[in-house]
């Protein structure tokens, strides 16, 4: 398959242009590579680890959540030096995607998230600039805090969950942001909902669960995030008839 074919693809699909996000994500093509694709990989972060993974499995396309630039503005130097200089030595094109992966409704990493909950996903909430990126759903039957937390720890894999306790003694409608979702507790709160599951959050946000009349759980940032690479990878596969392969990298956090 042609390399610029995909790109384009991947670009419309996940509406890469018209999505907002934070402006070292640099959505889309980061880096260039082969001309032609036989072989993709994903992960949810372009470590230096992934990127050599990626090149053992002879990947011409490596497609990821969390890109090169976060840093901002940086010299060449160093690990950002040696990740760049293993995808051009390699031929391994690197793109990556961002808020417009969160939030994507087929694909996208807070609707599967919600699919692997039980959840019948009714709207949007979590507001970044014009765009919601998250969902909100609720569950077949109503469910006590403990036995959500097992729900949730079986949606990502069997890790820990920590649960802050707040809303009602049961949960029947939840939201669901991916990642580093904290600041959008209060916002679920007022949308009514009884429970919110994100990946990580700050201190305070102990007392907004509490305070706010929600419960909270984190699942940790790399656990919901993996969903949604996962998905293109195998999307592309079955479209284009690609190899994927997946690199799974937890970090526990």
């Amino acid at each position: 398959m042609k390399m610029e074919s995909v790109l384009q693809y991947l670009d419309s699909w996940l509406q890469v242009s018209d999505h907002p996000d934070y402006p070292t994500a640099l959505n889309g093509l980061q880096v260039g590579g082969a001309e032609d694709v036989d072989t993709v990989v994903t992960a949810v972060d372009a470590s230096e680890a992934s990127i050599r993974a990626a090149v053992d499995l002879g990947a011409d396309l490596m497609i990821v959540h969390h890109g090169l630039f976060w840093g901002g503005l940086e010299p060449i130097v160093g690990r950002h030096e040696r990740r760049i200089r293993a995808l051009l030595e390699a031929n391994i094109a690197l793109y990556s995607v961002h808020l417009p992966l969160d939030s994507h409704l087929e694909v996208g990493n807070c609707a599967l998230l919600a699919n692997a909950l039980g959840l019948g996903v009714e709207g949007r909430f979590a507001r970044y600039k014009d765009r919601e990126i998250g969902v909100w759903g609720v569950l077949p039957e109503p469910v006590t805090l403990d036995e959500f937390r097992r729900v949730v720890s079986t949606a990502v894999g069997g890790g820990e969950v920590r649960a802050l306790p707040g809303g009602p003694d049961r949960i029947r409608s939840v939201g669901v942001m991916s990642g580093g979702g904290g600041s959008f507790v209060r916002e679920a709160a007022d949308a009514g909902l009884d429970a919110y599951v994100t990946g990580e959050g700050a201190h305070h946000t102990f007392f907004d669960a509490a305070e706010f009349g929600i419960h909270v759980l984190f699942a940790g940032h790399y656990a919901t995030e993996t969903f949604g690479v996962r998905a293109i990878g195998a999307h592309l596969s079955d479209r284009f008839g690609v190899q994927s392969h997946f690199i799974d990298q937890p970090t526990g956090l």
